[in-house]
């Protein structure tokens, strides 16, 4: 559902559908109370047993003495304890409750309980909810339920700081967007999303003024990425390499970068993956995804920042001139690479990317992204990304961004002891490293590219796509990434 967000500082209308919050305890805020009779909702809240608990709620049809035709209470719990996730979990509480209910117009009083005044962040983080809970993945349905016939609301936020709120929503959206254009990404199937078509996405970002430049296949080769080239090979679809650039810092800056694995569809190539799940393999792109979202939300609010965000766009498949298990790539950087598994081919393609991020734009430091290995789940489950670092500051900025964000990480360790793991008999390194510790040697294994740069490497297979449904987002695709990256730089970069 879309919403088109109008805030004001009191409400003009409360006929239709209502919305308020609700405190310990029952508790409502001056303004609320205003226009609730006591005797109805003390009664409603007997009968309905509601306490005002943190995400509960208290519907009432037609509520006596009331304009509204229809009331929804919806428990803050206590709001002196609420975090910025709390109030963007409650927003997707109300963004929920508005898609049920199929309004087209409704009104949201959003004032705390306690009556204290509700600052501006505060008020938009509960619009942000909103938004992202209302997104629906429903392109390919040719024949749309009667529930899902009311596709937009026009949503009146009422909150004392209006002016502020609308202003700082003004920022906002760009970066909410960019991750509802993640999450698209990610769920639109491998055979509409090819490299080609992935690479046109972002080239759509020079309308925010984003310069973007697209390399070929013949251009890849020229450079030497035989790593990502090798992944390639057995696809009918040529690969692409997006390079996008927003220049807001200063003049002469030295630029941050964010590198996102593009596998827009991984069959394990010639180390066929089983059958059974296979079709979520059109996700692994999940990397790019995040990454072409970041520079939208970048985009969209004119961070003053100097970014690079490079896409490695492939399809890995089983063809006849796919690469071999033994086959031997030489990367961009002349580092010689055997193929023992196929199926670990993101970090073949990641791994050209780096280094022509690191020799090309000298950046103050690099980020890259990626559905990696299915190890992460293992070890994090679906609730952290995997967090690989050569530096203690940036892994606490991370730590720091992903709290804020909801989006969390967790750092494991890099070591010379499992970077032995990937030592190869016959070239410079091998692409897999067994077994045991797979999420670390595949970081290990990147390492080997980045030189002295500051960097770090997410692991986002268990996040970006079958990770657990929240309040803020009912999607297989999470759109994971998006809002930590941008917490980042707007925390510690600008």
């Amino acid at each position: 559902m879309d919403f088109d967000f109008q805030f004001k500082s009191a409400a003009d209308d409360t006929s239709g559908l209502l919305i308020v919050l609700a405190g310990e305890e029952r508790a409502l805020g001056s303004a609320t109370s205003a226009l609730i009779p006591e005797s109805l909702y003390s009664a409603a809240s007997d009968a309905g047993k509601f306490s005002g608990k943190s995400l509960s709620s208290l519907d009432l049809i037609a509520p006596e003495g009331m304009d509204s035709s229809r009331l929804v209470c919806v428990g803050a719990g206590d709001v002196t304890k609420m975090e910025e996730t709390d109030w963007l979990d409650l927003g997707g509480k109300i963004g929920g409750i508005l898609m049920s209910a199929r309004a087209s117009e409704a009104t949201v009083l959003l004032e705390r309980p306690d009556n204290i005044e509700l600052t501006a962040k505060q008020a938009v983080d509960v619009v942000i909810g909103i938004k992202l809970r209302g997104y629906k993945f429903d392109t390919y349905k040719s024949a749309k339920k009667d529930d899902d016939e009311t596709t937009s609301c026009k949503l009146s936020v009422i909150t004392s700081l209006a002016d502020g709120a609308a202003e700082l929503w003004d920022v906002e959206r760009g970066v909410i967007d960019g991750t509802i254009l993640a999450r698209t990404l990610v769920n639109e199937p491998a055979n509409t999303l090819g490299p080609v078509e992935f690479a046109e996405k972002a080239e759509a970002l020079r309308e925010l003024g984003v310069d973007v430049e697209i390399l070929t296949e013949k251009e890849m080769t020229d450079l030497g990425m035989g790593a990502l080239l090798g992944v390639a090979q057995g696809s009918r679809r040529p690969p692409r390499m997006a390079i996008m650039k927003w220049m807001g810092g200063k003049e002469g800056d030295q630029p941050i970068a964010f590198i996102g694995k593009g596998v827009v569809f991984d069959t394990g190539g010639i180390s066929l993956k089983p059958g059974a799940g296979m079709e979520d393999m059109k996700g692994d792109m999940g990397g790019a995804a995040a990454v072409i979202g970041l520079m939208h939300g970048l985009a969209a609010r004119k961070a003053s920042a100097n970014v690079i965000c490079v896409l490695g766009l492939v399809e890995n498949m089983p063809d006849g001139l796919a690469q071999r298990p033994g086959d031997i790539v030489t990367s961009m950087s002349g580092q010689t690479i055997e193929v023992i598994n196929t199926d670990a081919e993101g970090r073949l393609v990641l791994c050209d990317a780096i280094h022509y991020v690191k020799e090309e734009y000298k950046p103050a430091f690099m980020i890259d992204l990626a559905t990696l290995t299915g190890a992460v789940i293992i070890a994090l489950g679906h609730h952290y990304a995997g967090m690989f670092t050569n530096d203690d500051e940036f892994a606490e900025q991370l730590m720091n961004a992903g709290e804020a964000s909801g989006e969390l990480v967790w750092r494991l360790p890099l070591s010379s002891d499992f970077d032995k793991l990937i030592d190869s008999k016959f070239a410079d390194m091998k692409n897999v490293g067994g077994r045991a510790a797979g999420s670390i040697t595949a970081a290990q294994f990147l390492k080997r590219f980045v030189g002295e740069t500051k960097w770090a490497h997410l692991d986002i297979a268990g996040t970006a796509f079958g990770s657990p449904q929240t309040e803020i987002n009912k999607s297989w695709a999470s759109g994971f990434g998006v809002r930590l990256l941008d917490r980042l730089v707007r925390d510690y970069y600008e």
